[in-house]
């Protein structure tokens, strides 16, 4: 076997999902967390498409990106290959104060925000749903064991591997879409949430190349067909770790913070979608009567809502306030984590802060309603191309308000690269395109 020296991969998930990084040796390990590696302003342009849209910084500037040792994860598959090893860091100004565009970084004063404002941490977790370009399921195996089956080798792979990096893995099933299956994880408090949902997707990737597959994380990779999403499970809990979203006396079982919470994310989420659901197959996927999110709407047990209540069992070993949640849906893995739970709970927590008063869920479709029925329950049909869907964004002095002062233009910036470099392809082409780079 060839002489080799182990590496690790200092990784950051930037405006386009994407993990990028630089590496160093192992042996540097405790050296690098604080003394970091070098990062340039520029890279936050950089597209899905590796195209670089117009970046403020041209080419000036330097940063470091600060590993956190508790992000290190080592995956060994027991083949003659090298360990994979990458850990996840802060991007930080040379002068150690966090960059207007470290994704990390934005989420952290999120969570800070809720903290502060309302006494409440965050936990939860991303429930993430990818498909298998390569592979060759037959017609019929939708949710079936024969389609378990066809990857029950890939699947405890990946099972062993999420292991070792400390996640906690839950379940892993083939879905209803062509090749596609879903991999779940159990819930963690804080910025590990996002950690968790980075190292899932790259261990989702990194098995899949061990084992001879290639898995796509798209939005949507058949303009016809069933897309990939990620379903975000949440709850509240107090600084004593004690949870704070049940109440049974409340608006579907929610307490009064976690009431208002949801209020804010359903009032701005025409608003904030351009950041959890950032590329522009994403609003062919958040159409009505795809499964997904297509208005700003509560659901209870409601999977076409854009927020929906979970279900508790009475059959569980786990009490009613441990297991009660709520699941935000008009998102996908073309969004940062980081970026998508940030967006979130600034809406939840400007809900808090305004008292705003929970909606009725809703029990219907949509569709069948009138303009005049659909604003008198406030709802609103979320934006229609991501492009409408920036300029709501950008439109919103109190959502950019919820970000670092520069951070609106630069997105907006990137956003409209990765639409310019799609300009004049089919939409067929345009999800090959998307299912290559995700």
């Amino acid at each position: 076997m060839m002489n080799h020296e182990p590496l690790i991969i200092a990784v950051t998930s930037d405006f386009a999902g994407k993990v990028r990084g630089k590496a160093f040796a192992e042996t540097e390990f405790e050296k690098r967390l604080q003394r970091g590696v070098g990062w340039t302003p520029t890279n936050v342009q950089i597209t899905c498409f590796d195209s670089i849209a117009d970046s403020p910084y041209g080419a000036l500037g330097d940063l470091v990106l600060i590993p956190d040792p508790a992000t290190l994860v080592k995956a060994d598959f027991g083949d003659e290959a090298p360990s994979e090893q990458f850990v996840i860091g802060d991007i930080l100004q040379t002068t150690g104060e966090a960059w207007e565009c470290c994704t990390r970084s934005i989420l952290k004063a999120a969570l800070a925000r809720l903290e502060a404002k309302a006494g409440l941490r965050l936990f939860g977790t991303f429930e993430h749903e990818f498909h298998f370009v390569d592979a060759d399921c037959p017609l019929g195996s939708a949710y079936t064991s024969a389609g378990f089956r066809a990857q029950r080798q890939y699947a405890e792979a990946l099972f062993a591997a999420l292991r070792a990096a400390g996640l906690k893995p839950d379940t892993f099933m083939k879905e209803y879409g062509v090749d596609q299956y879903e991999a779940t994880i159990g819930p963690v408090e804080g910025v590990a949430i996002a950690d968790n949902a980075v190292t899932l997707r790259e261990l989702v990737r990194i098995t899949a190349e061990r084992t001879g597959r290639t898995a796509s994380f798209t939005p949507l990779r058949d303009p016809s067909g069933v897309g990939n999403g990620v379903h975000i499970h949440m709850s509240l809990r107090n600084s004593d770790g004690k949870p704070a979203t049940y109440d049974p006396d409340g608006p579907h079982g929610l307490s009064v913070p976690a009431a208002q919470f949801v209020a804010g994310v359903l009032k701005y989420l025409d608003r904030i979608v351009a950041i959890t659901a950032p590329s522009v197959v994403s609003y062919t996927r958040l159409t009505p009567h795809r499964w997904s999110a297509a208005f700003n709407n509560l659901g209870y047990r409601d999977r076409e809502a854009s927020v929906r209540i979970c279900p508790m069992s009475d059959l569980s070993d786990v009490d009613e306030a441990e297991q009660y949640n709520f699941e935000f849906r008009a998102a996908d893995a073309a969004a940062s984590p980081y970026l998508a739970l940030a967006a979130i709970v600034h809406a939840g927590v400007q809900g808090i802060e305004d008292q705003l008063v929970c909606p009725d869920a809703t029990e219907q479709d949509l569709t069948l309603l009138n303009d005049d029925a659909l604003a008198a329950k406030k709802i609103v049909r979320l934006p229609l191309t991501l492009a409408s869907a920036l300029d709501t964004f950008a439109g919103d002095a109190t959502v950019k308000g919820w970000f670092p002062p520069a951070f609106a233009g630069i997105y907006a910036a990137h956003k409209h690269g990765e639409i310019g470099y799609l300009e004049n392809k089919s939409e067929a082409e345009i999800c090959e395109a998307y299912e290559a780079v995700y």
